[in-house]
């Protein structure tokens, strides 16, 4: 089951130098939310200020329970998965061996088999590789098994960091088209960062601009898709 989010006054910083100037946002329960922005506009550090990575202050709640203060092992254990940039995948386990790592922080071990053939569902390609290291995937292959991964937690919530980053524009539309498939399937919210502005906005809802660690502008995506300042910079055309 998915849940909302609410964010009210987010401030994040690293050591004394703030990144992020009092973010307000919200994702509605079952919908995708795309946060766009150039680099070093303070996106990555807002999927780390919600995870409890790094010093922050304001109001997050989840599906109206506040977790400002909560610790980042509460935080997942609440249905909160984020799948970073890069990927991360545990390169020496097998395919298999990642997919029930994921599984380790959920309330019960019942049912891993049955959703480890969910995702293999997801991602056909995965099952073919399932005995195969993670390591010695392709990085369309590697970006598929972090986001299996995360989904074997049963997230209510996923946090996605640039998930096109370094992949083929063949790979990109293959894989926003699983992430549709997920979200229609299961029903998932998502927060999702990524530099490829047109395919964010093909699939989210919600879509919110950062600038300098601070939100620019706001709207539904058909919104901000059609305003002329995103088109010219994030849209190229």
């Amino acid at each position: 089951m998915s849940a909302s989010l609410s964010v009210r006054g987010l401030e994040a910083s690293y050591g004394a130098f703030k990144v992020l100037h009092g973010l307000d946002f919200e994702i509605a329960e079952g919908s995708v939310t795309t946060l766009l922005g150039a680099n070093g506009a303070g996106k990555t550090t807002t999927l780390r200020a919600l995870c409890g990575m790094i010093r922050r202050s304001g109001t997050i709640e989840f599906d109206g329970r506040s977790i400002a203060r909560m610790k980042t092992e509460d935080i997942v254990r609440l249905g909160i998965a984020h799948v970073p940039e890069g990927r991360g995948t545990f390169t020496s386990l097998t395919v298999e061996e990642n997919l029930q790592l994921g599984a380790m922080t959920r309330r019960g071990g019942d049912n891993i088999a049955q959703d480890i053939d969910r995702i293999y569902s997801f991602f056909p390609r995965l099952k073919e590789r399932a005995a195969q290291q993670a390591g010695t995937l392709s990085g369309g292959e590697q970006q598929m098994l972090a986001i299996g991964r995360a989904l074997m937690l049963r997230p209510r919530l996923m946090l996605l960091d640039e998930p096109s980053f370094g992949l083929a524009p063949l790979i990109v539309r293959e894989l926003f088209a699983i992430l549709a498939d997920i979200r229609a399937n299961m029903g998932v919210s998502m927060l999702l960062v990524e530099q490829n502005a047109t395919m964010a906005l093909e699939l989210a809802d919600q879509a919110y601009l950062i600038e300098t660690g601070s939100i620019a502008l706001s709207g539904s995506a058909a919104e901000i898709r059609d305003n002329d300042s995103v088109r010219n910079s994030y849209l190229g055309y």
